[in-house]
C-alpha cells in the first residue's frame, strides 16, 4: 500500500525522527527503507526500536489522487484488493474515505506477514478467485516473493519505494495503473 497507493514517506520520516529523539538514539531513514514491505512491528524490531509513535500524523496520509480516478475505472471490470503490512487501525484510517476495495487484508488478519503469501491466499479465497486471474502490484522484494509463492502474476510499481528491484531481478514493471487492462 505504501507508495503504491499512498505516499506515507513523510509520516514515516517524522515517526522515525520523533522515535530517535524520544529514545535519544540515531536512526536513519535509509536503514528503515531496507525493511519496507515487512509488517511494521517487524521493522521496528529489526531496527531495535521498542516504542511506536507513528500514528501521530497518520490522518494526513491519503490515497494518491491520481490513482483514485484510475481505481474507479478499474473497479468497473475488476475486483480490487489490498494486502498490506500495515495493521488494521492504520489501514482503516488511510483507506476509510473511499469505498474502492472489495477486500482488504492487513497484518492483523494473518499469522505471518509478507513474504508469506497467506494474505494473498486469503484474498483469493474470500473473492473466490484463481491465482491465474489475478495481478499483484507491489514495490518491495517482499511483495514480489509473496506473489510468487501464491502463484499470482506480479508487476513492480515503477513509482514505488524499491526502484532497484526490477533491475537486479529482471522483474516486469508497471508505470501506471492504466496499464493493467493491457496485461489482462
Amino acid at each position: 500500500m505504501d507508495d503504491v497507493l499512498i505516499n506515507s514517506a513523510s509520516n514515516m520520516r517524522y515517526a522515525l525522527l520523533q522515535t530517535a529523539k524520544s529514545m535519544q538514539i540515531k536512526l536513519s531513514f535509509e536503514s528503515y527503507r531496507k525493511y519496507l514491505g515487512l509488517p511494521f512491528e517487524k521493522i521496528l524490531k529489526n531496527m531495535g526500536i521498542k516504542k511506536d509513535i507513528s500514528k501521530k500524523k497518520i490522518n494526513k496520509i491519503k490515497i494518491n489522487k491520481k490513482f483514485i480516478k484510475q481505481l474507479y475505472k478499474l473497479k468497473k471490470d475488476y475486483f480490487l484488493a489490498v494486502f498490506t503490512s500495515k495493521n488494521r487501525s492504520r489501514t482503516k484510517i488511510i483507506l476509510s474515505e473511499k469505498k474502492l476495495f472489495d477486500c482488504i487484508i492487513t497484518a492483523d488478519d494473518v499469522s505471518s506477514g509478507k513474504p508469506n503469501p497467506q494474505g494473498l491466499k486469503k484474498i483469493l479465497k474470500l473473492l473466490k478467485l484463481k491465482p491465474s486471474n489475478c495481478l499483484y502490484i507491489g514495490d518491495s522484494i517482499y511483495d514480489y516473493k509473496a506473489s510468487k509463492l501464491a502463484n499470482i502474476k506480479y508487476r513492480h510499481a515503477s513509482w514505488g519505494y524499491d526502484k532497484k528491484i526490477n533491475k537486479i531481478n529482471y522483474i516486469k514493471t508497471i508505470n501506471s495503473l492504466d496499464q493493467i487492462k493491457k496485461i489482462f
